[in-house]
């Protein structure tokens, strides 16, 4: 049996998780206005709530790289060049929102630490200033159509659920970025796209072994001790 990443547990797995924690860190974040200074504020006032919902779309985020390349996969068995561009151009716009969720939480620190008038005046004198992801802002928006184009094409999803993942370019990008309605409508399209066809693709196989559980049960206290042991680096 050929094995392709990621498989079919750990896709349908991040295809189903992956939305849900996105969805839950955007309706967190909806009470605050979406532009970096409320948001900063936002964060000394209610630092437990922020950190919640900043935690939660990153991880969010992180997830949806595994979830897209087992979409790629089966869009790639009769559409191998859009399954390369559509998956290539989405990866990209993550590791750009994580870029920019890195710098969220450095501000973030800078606020519980100096304060956040300190911290606003910092990010607002270098909101423009130029890096590599400058220059490749437009993969987020693009993306997320030229998915949805090639799993139409490819029949990896139907009509309503390929334009359902083409709504997902328009969660709004950049630093410190709150919720609008159209975070809203992003985030539920991509749950309506990925969370039914995780579903699918779960009880579509056999059932796990036994061997495989009980390893994965073995396994887990093992990747918690390593998560803590990494936290003192």
């Amino acid at each position: 049996m050929t094995y392709t990443f990621p498989g079919r547990w750990i896709g349908a797995g991040t295809m189903i998780l992956g939305p849900l924690l996105l969805l839950a860190g955007t309706l967190l974040r909806w009470p605050f206005h979406f532009f970096f200074p409320q948001q900063l504020v936002a964060v000394a006032e209610h630092p437990a709530l922020m950190t919640a919902a900043h935690t939660a779309v990153l991880a969010g985020t992180v997830l949806l790289a595994p979830a897209v390349i087992g979409l790629a996969n089966a869009i790639g068995r009769t559409r191998p060049v859009l399954a390369a561009w559509g998956a290539s151009l989405v990866l990209v716009g993550l590791f750009e929102r994580t870029f920019h969720a890195g710098i969220d939480q450095a501000a973030h620190g800078l606020v519980h630490h100096q304060g956040a008038p300190l911290a606003t005046a910092l990010v607002g004198a270098s909101y423009q200033d130029l890096h590599l992801f400058s220059f490749l802002s437009f993969t987020i928006m693009l993306g997320w159509p030229v998915l949805a184009f090639a799993a139409y094409r490819s029949g990896a999803l139907g009509p309503a659920r390929a334009f359902a993942l083409a709504t997902t370019c328009l969660l709004p990008l950049g630093v410190l970025k709150g919720t609008e309605i159209t975070s809203v409508i992003a985030i539920v399209g991509l749950c309506a796209a990925f969370i039914p066809t995780g579903i699918r693709q779960a009880l579509n196989g056999p059932r796990p072994t036994r061997k495989s559980v009980l390893l994965t049960l073995a396994t887990a206290p093992l990747l918690g001790a390593l998560a803590y042991t990494s936290t003192f680096g």
